[in-house]
């Protein structure tokens, strides 16, 4: 029988590029797709047209429980980082379909964001990682599995850990700042980077929190789809699929290929504005946090600019021979000021 697979998310740019990867390296697995409405169907349908689909929204449970007791394979990664409402209707529903003889596996969509805990508890914004809070995703997993409960994603990160067990077995992919064009069927552009380029292309300006020593870890959103091809392998590998390791309570990896600071970042973005030739009075601009807040609200974006997260990734090097091979930050930031600046009509 072929293996049954039931996505969310695949509009969406992490989402999409995921979908699209493990699609294409098994067209022969039987794919079930969430999506809200028709018209979403039939944009899938129209570039994987074997797709079959469940419709509803995050908050429809019976219909994600269904789903997701039908299936081989969960892959979410729609709001997967914050939906604590679709993860327990995900664990309900794998726990009813699934045996430790025919265990359920789950692919759960995190964040590094959760790695910025320390500085914001410590009042840190603007300044470098503590040395102490740089992670490691093989010997310091049992740090991990044990941040602060009121670390953003952390009562998400819980429900799949708690959900671990001989007959469900989850993996949590963490991935930082992910930049690339998408090959996704919805949005191909991401948040953190486009949010940057956005402000120096509209206000002429790229806004960095002071004292501009923030550090976070980036990775192109291909690498990261060849990440979970990897991870769908292991599923119906027998060397893989039990090992604890890989699957379970232990199975948190980061997708990291390099390190940045914010400040880095935003001169690169200025650098790339003015050689495309869209400006050049473009300018980075440092503000303190209450600053930043004041002047472009208070969200996760602002958050992530103001607080250091990096985690060295060797879990999925070691288990699964994952290499990431993307283009790198400098490529990606030069592509996403053109997608963006074209998209405007510059």
């Amino acid at each position: 029988m072929a293996v049954k697979v039931f996505l969310t998310g695949v509009t969406g740019y992490v989402g999409g590029t995921v979908f699209d990867y493990v699609y294409n390296a098994h067209k022969d697995y039987e794919y079930t797709v969430l999506v809200r409405d028709e018209a979403r169907a039939q944009l899938v349908k129209a570039k994987y047209p074997t797709a079959k689909f469940a419709y509803g929204a995050l908050e429809d449970t019976d219909v994600i429980e269904k789903a997701a007791a039908e299936a081989d394979i969960v892959i979410h990664t729609a709001d997967s980082s914050d939906h604590a409402t679709s993860a327990r209707a995900i664990a309900k529903g794998l726990k009813e379909g699934h045996t430790a003889e025919k265990p359920g596996y789950w692919l759960h969509l995190s964040g590094t964001a959760i790695l910025t805990w320390y500085d914001h508890v410590n009042n840190r914004a603007g300044e470098g990682p503590h040395p102490e809070h740089i992670y490691n995703d093989l010997d310091g997993v049992d740090r991990m599995l044990n941040f602060p409960d009121d670390g953003i994603h952390r009562d998400v990160d819980k429900i799949i850990q708690n959900a671990a067990s001989d007959a469900v077995k989850p993996t949590i992919i963490c991935p930082p700042l992910i930049y690339g064009k998408g090959s996704g069927v919805g949005n191909q552009t991401s948040v953190q980077l486009p949010y940057l380029i956005e402000a120096g292309l509209s206000d002429g300006y790229v806004p960095v929190v002071k004292p501009g020593k923030t550090e976070w870890d980036h990775v192109d959103v291909h690498s990261l789809g060849d990440l979970y091809i990897k991870l769908v392998d292991a599923t119906q590998d027998p060397s893989k699929n039990s090992n604890p390791e890989i699957f379970g309570i232990r199975g948190f990896f980061f997708a990291a290929s390099g390190t940045h600071s914010f400040l880095q970042l935003a001169e690169k973005v200025v650098e790339e504005i003015k050689k495309q030739g869209y400006s050049n009075k473009v300018t980075v601009k440092q503000y303190s946090l209450a600053e930043l807040r004041e002047l472009k609200g208070d969200n996760l974006i602002i958050h992530t600019y103001a607080y250091s997260s990096r985690g060295e990734a060797q879990r999925a090097k070691k288990y699964l021979g994952w290499e990431p091979k993307g283009m790198s930050i400098a490529e990606g930031v030069a592509e996403t000021v053109g997608i963006l600046a074209r998209a405007k009509g510059l």
